[in-house]
C-alpha cells in the first residue's frame, strides 16, 4: 500500500484511521489534508475531513495496531474489576443473576445465521426510474451534496451506488450516516409493498472495504487472544458488523465469540475456547 485516504469528523481522527490502515506511527508518514471538515446547517450537509497519509519509507508492519492497544486497555480494566468482585463475599442470588445474563449474551441474534449476504452488482440491471433512486436524489440535494447516484435492481432487491466528492459525508463516521440513509430508503420502498424488497445503499464501495477491515481485525485479535490467553472486547458495533466478526471466527479452532450489552452499545467479545 503506497498511501491511505481516510475520512474523519476532524483531521486528527482521519489521520488516526489512516495510521491504523497503514499500521505506522505518526512520525513515519506524511499527511496531506484533502478536505477540511465542516458542520453544515443543523447537522445537514456536514462534511468529514479527508486526508491522504503516505509512508516516508517502506518498513516492516508493526506488531500491534493502535485499535488493538485501545481494546486491550479496556479488556484489562474489565478483568481487574472482575478480580475484585471475586474477592467479595459469596452471594448466591448475585451469581444466579450473573449466570442468567451470561447465558443471555451467548444467545446472540446475529449468531443464528452467520452466512453473510453478498451482492453481485454485475448481475443487477441498471435503471433510471426508481422510487429509491428518486428518494436518494431528493434527500442528498436538500443536504446540498454533489453526488452521482446509480440504481440497480434484481429479484427482490435494489442496490444504490453513490459516488462523488461529497460521498464521505454520506458515509459518515464508520458508516453511520450510510446506514441511516439505507434504513430510511428501505422504509420508503417497502411502505406499500406486500413483498419485502431489500435495499442496499453503498458509497465508494465502502461496505466491501469495511467488511475486509473487520475480517482482518477479527483474525488479528483472535491471534492476540490465543497468544495472551485473555479475552478481548471490541468497541460497540451494529448487528451486521458484529455478524462479520462472528462469521470470520466461527471456524477458528482456538477462540470463540459472543456479544454482550444492549443496543446501541452491544459489542463482541473474543475469548479462548474452553
Amino acid at each position: 500500500m503506497t498511501y491511505s485516504e481516510k475520512y474523519g469528523v476532524d483531521v486528527e481522527e482521519a489521520v488516526k484511521y489512516a495510521l491504523q490502515d497503514l499500521r505506522l506511527s505518526r512520525d513515519e508518514v506524511e499527511v496531506e489534508v484533502l478536505e477540511e471538515p465542516s458542520k453544515g446547517f443543523l447537522g445537514l450537509g456536514s462534511k468529514l475531513a479527508r486526508v491522504r497519509v503516505t509512508p516516508k519509507k517502506v518498513e516492516e508492519i508493526k506488531e500491534e495496531p493502535v485499535i488493538e492497544e485501545v481494546v486491550e486497555e479496556k479488556t484489562t480494566s474489565v478483568e481487574v474489576k472482575a478480580e475484585k468482585q471475586e474477592k467479595k463475599p459469596h452471594n448466591k442470588n448475585r451469581n444466579k443473576n450473573h449466570n442468567k445474563n451470561k447465558n443471555k449474551y451467548h444467545k446472540d441474534e446475529e449468531i443464528n445465521t452467520l452466512s453473510l449476504d453478498t451482492v453481485n452488482v454485475d448481475e443487477l440491471t441498471e435503471v433510471d426510474d426508481n422510487e429509491a433512486l428518486e428518494f436518494m436524489k431528493e434527500i442528498t440535494e436538500k443536504m446540498g451534496l454533489n453526488l452521482d447516484i446509480k440504481a440497480r435492481v434484481g429479484e427482490g432487491m435494489i442496490h444504490l451506488d453513490i459516488a462523488g466528492k461529497d460521498s464521505g459525508t454520506v458515509i459518515g463516521k464508520r458508516g453511520a450516516t450510510l446506514d441511516a440513509i439505507q434504513y430510511l430508503t428501505s422504509l420508503v420502498v417497502n411502505k406499500d409493498n406486500e413483498k419485502y424488497i431489500k435495499v442496499v445503499v453503498d458509497a465508494e464501495n465502502y461496505r466491501s472495504k469495511r467488511q475486509k477491515t473487520l475480517e482482518a481485525l477479527a483474525n488479528r485479535l483472535a491471534a492476540k487472544v490465543q497468544k495472551n490467553r485473555k479475552p478481548v472486547r471490541l468497541e460497540p458495533m451494529n448487528p451486521y458488523e458484529r455478524k462479520i466478526i462472528h462469521a470470520t471466527l466461527q471456524h477458528n479452532p482456538h477462540v470463540t465469540t459472543r456479544s454482550e450489552g444492549e443496543e446501541p452499545y452491544r459489542k463482541v467479545v473474543i475469548e479462548l475456547k474452553k
